[in-house]
Order: C-alpha cells, then sequence, then structure tokens
C-alpha cells in the first residue's frame, strides 16, 4: 500500500514539475520571441478584419401580391430558413416594381424579391441587383366567361371588346400584358381593367369583368380558383411559338387535354401558353451564405419534377438581364459546399468562414512559427556569447595588467558574468554550451584565487 501512495505521489510530483518547467519556459519563450508573437498577432487581427463577418440570422424578403403563387413560396422558404436557424421575414408588396425599387435602395432592409423574368429590360435597370437564378416557370393565364362566347370559334381580339383585368400597374401581369398588345399594335381601352389578381377573381365572379389575364404560378391561390369555376374557361397562345421567338424571354408551355380538371376535361384540348421566370433577385450586398442558403433552400423546394418543369431543370439561371451572383455561379457548377451536406448550416457556415480565415494566416503564420525556435536559440547562444565576449576581455586584462589589491573586485566582477549566466532560461538543445560557459567562468575564477593560495601557503 505504501509502495502504491509513493508512486502515486512520484506521478504527481513528476506531473507538477512537467507544468512548472513547461509554463516557466512558455513564458521565457514569450520574453525572448515577443517580437514575432507580436507581429503574429498583427497578422491575425489583419485577416480577421478582412474576413467576411458571420451571416445575419435575419432577412427580410419580399413575396408580392396577396393570392399570388409567391406568397406560398415564400412561406416554403421562410420554413427551409428556420430550420437552418434564420428567421426569413416575409412582406406583401404591390408587385415587380416596387420589389426592384425596394432592392436596389440600400436604405431598404429588404434584400431579396421574386421577380418574373422580362420586368428587367435593360442593363440600365438591372443595375444594383443580382440574380440567384430561375426557380419556375409563371405561365399566361387568360380565363373567359364561358357562357358569352367561345374563344376558340371567335375572332382572337374579339375578346378584348368586353371587361378584361390586365393586372394592377407595377404587377408583372401588367407589365407582361402591355408588352404583348404593343407587340400586336393593340392601345389600351375602356374595356381594360387595372385590378390586381385577387379582386381581378372577385370581379370575375360578380360578373364585372368577363376576361382575366394572370401571369403566375399554377399553385397560386388565384389561378387555381380561375381554374375551379366552372364559368370559367381558359384560352390558349395559337402564335405561342411566335411570340417566344419575337421575345426570348418567353418559354413555350404545353399543358394537354384535361390536365387542369380532368372532370371538367378543363382545357378541352390541348393548348400552348408562354411564360416568363420566376427568378430570385438580391441585394447585391446580401452576405454569401445567406446567398447559399436560399440557393439550397431553391434546390430543395423547386428542384423536384412539377406540371411544368422536369426534375432537376429548377434552379437554374435562365435570364441574361440582370447579372448572376458569383456565389449562383459557384453553386451551378460546384454545387454546396461539401460540409453544408453533413452539418446544420450554422455550423457548416462557421467552419467554411474560419478555413476561408485559417489557410491565408497559416501561410503568414508558417514561416514565423518555423522561425520561433531558430530564433530563441540565437537569442539564448546571443547572451551567452555576450557574456563569453565579456569574459574573453576580463581575462585578457588579468593577464596583462593583474593587481593582487584588486582581487576582491575581480572576484565581484566574476560574480556579476556568473549571476547573468544564471538567469539565462536556457533550451534543453544547448544546455551544453552554457555549462560550458558556467565552467569557463569557474576557470577564470581560480585563475584569480590561485595567487592568493599561493602566497598563502
Amino acid at each position: 500500500m505504501d509502495s502504491f501512495k509513493n508512486e502515486v505521489r512520484d506521478h504527481l510530483v513528476a506531473t507538477y514539475e512537467t507544468v512548472h518547467e513547461e509554463l516557466r519556459n512558455g513564458i521565457q519563450f514569450i520574453r525572448e520571441a515577443w517580437v514575432l508573437i507580436l507581429l503574429l498577432l498583427s497578422l491575425i487581427v489583419f485577416v480577421i478584419l478582412l474576413a467576411k463577418p458571420a451571416p445575419p440570422t435575419h432577412v427580410l424578403m419580399g413575396t408580392g401580391s396577396v393570392g399570388d403563387s409567391y406568397e406560398d413560396l415564400a412561406k416554403q422558404y421562410a420554413d427551409y430558413f428556420k430550420k437552418n436557424g434564420v428567421t426569413l421575414e416575409l412582406e406583401q408588396t404591390k408587385g415587380a416594381e416596387e420589389n426592384l425599387h425596394r432592392l436596389k435602395d440600400r436604405n431598404d432592409r429588404m434584400q431579396a424579391a421574386f421577380i418574373q423574368g422580362g420586368v428587367v429590360t435593360s442593363r440600365e435597370q438591372a443595375q444594383g441587383l443580382q440574380s440567384l437564378g430561375s426557380v419556375g416557370y409563371e405561365p399566361f393565364w387568360i380565363f373567359y366567361r364561358n357562357d358569352l362566347f367561345d374563344f376558340d370559334s371567335t375572332h382572337r381580339f374579339e375578346f378584348l371588346k368586353y371587361p378584361i383585368s390586365i393586372g394592377e400597374p407595377g404587377s408583372g401581369t401588367y407589365l407582361h400584358t402591355v408588352r404583348l398588345l404593343q407587340l400586336n399594335q393593340l392601345e389600351l381601352t375602356d374595356n381594360f381593367k387595372t385590378f390586381s389578381n385577387k379582386d381581378a377573381v372577385e370581379a370575375f365572379k360578380n360578373g364585372t369583368i368577363d376576361t382575366v389575364i394572370m401571369v403566375d404560378g399554377l399553385e397560386s391561390e388565384n389561378v387555381q380558383a380561375m381554374i375551379n369555376d366552372p364559368r370559367a374557361r381558359m384560352a390558349g397562345f395559337i402564335r405561342a411559338e411566335a411570340f417566344s421567338r419575337a421575345l426570348p424571354i418567353y418559354h413555350v408551355l404545353n399543358i394537354p387535354e384535361g390536365s387542369l380538371s380532368l372532370a371538367r376535361n378543363e382545357p378541352p384540348q390541348t393548348i400552348q401558353t408562354i411564360a416568363p421566370t420566376t427568378n430570385l433577385v438580391i441585394d447585391p450586398n446580401m452576405h454569401p451564405a445567406i446567398q447559399l442558403l436560399f440557393l439550397q433552400a431553391a434546390e430543395k423546394i423547386n428542384g423536384g419534377r412539377s406540371f411544368f418543369s422536369s426534375y432537376g431543370e429548377f434552379p437554374d439561371y435562365k435570364e441574361s438581364i440582370i447579372e448572376e451572383s458569383e456565389i449562383a455561379t459557384n453553386f451551378y457548377k460546384n454545387g454546396a459546399p461539401r460540409l453544408m451536406e453533413y452539418m446544420p448550416f450554422w455550423l457548416a457556415e462557421f467552419f467554411h468562414r474560419m478555413l476561408i480565415l485559417l489557410l491565408p494566416l497559416v501561410a503568414f503564420a508558417y514561416p514565423i512559427l518555423k522561425a520561433m525556435p531558430a530564433y530563441r536559440l540565437s537569442r539564448v547562444r546571443a547572451r551567452l556569447n555576450e557574456i563569453y565576449g565579456a569574459l574573453k576581455l576580463f581575462e585578457q586584462e588579468l593577464e596583462t595588467q593583474y593587481d593582487l589589491s584588486q582581487h576582491d573586485a575581480y572576484l565581484k566582477r566574476l560574480d556579476e558574468l556568473d549571476k547573468r549566466a544564471q538567469k539565462l532560461r536556457v533550451p534543453r538543445t544547448i544546455v551544453s554550451e552554457y555549462y560550458t560557459l558556467r565552467t569557463t567562468i569557474d576557470f577564470v575564477r581560480n585563475l584569480i584565487e590561485g595567487p592568493i593560495r599561493a602566497r598563502n601557503t
């Protein structure tokens, strides 16, 4: 039992002595290499200042008008963000025009919005915006009152004689409809009503209007209300290909017979329509990690097979007017960073940011860290050499100007050199050099005390 206690005590003493020795060496190292350590800390501060800050935990996104497809889609994005520890606040707007204006305003908190392709028509108009790509199609829907006239058997523009909703000013529906009317050299008349899509559905139900035009996703509450209204019938674009050639922003989509309602056989025959894409547009100052989160959400929510798109078709960059974000370009080329496939967003983003921070830091720090041991050795050797130099001069003085009456003064000078040597904290690799110095000091001391011993004998 006693031997066990002794063994434990020996281990504890050894541990204490080791820790004490390492701490002493560390303190001494800091004293000797403080210049290099200061330089390294300066580099760390410099790299941290260059590194991007942590991503925000709160982002504002515009959704558009009530009942539009953007409303439900944005809620899905908000749910995805919530699972990843970020709050995506949704705010209703009047449509594309307001969203674009607010995204360009650097004093506005809004940083993202869904914008229909083709709403931005020039590079000048696209300045101050970036795109994360397209996430779906937004078809033209033309619904007419089936008990009023037969759209397929009448002249293609006869329905314009009846009250028709073309969307409220500033909305994507209004902008696209006016563009197509101009393309056909048609002018706006009193028959064109500027209702919001939601108000247009109500106006159709109460008979205020007879035709509704919407540019919106199939999942839209307003589109679904018109599809399920037994008094409404959908008209197709008989010149869809011509429109898509005249305006390449439009994609030709097929709606097979009965695909919208098998029970009502809606549409009664396969028809074509045209569609711009839904684009995820952002403020260019949006944090790269939040951009990645939007892209991952788009891949999860919009990447599957839908009524109009095939599996994996979205997200994709299909709009060439608004500049694509570099983050999106890299995402479409290489996918999300590997870390985000195996870790929660906040943790993966932290490690990814730290990796970006540490790589240049290591590049700077490696030569400094590598130089530190040699720097310390050179510093200690320099001090040893200083004492050696002083000792050599002292020895030469004794050889040429020895004065027995100065015996005590000689010993005092030698003791001072010895104390300087004793204060040195010497690395183990040059301990032999240290003790050689101490031995040399003793050798000179013996030279001084030799005459005194000879005199006494």
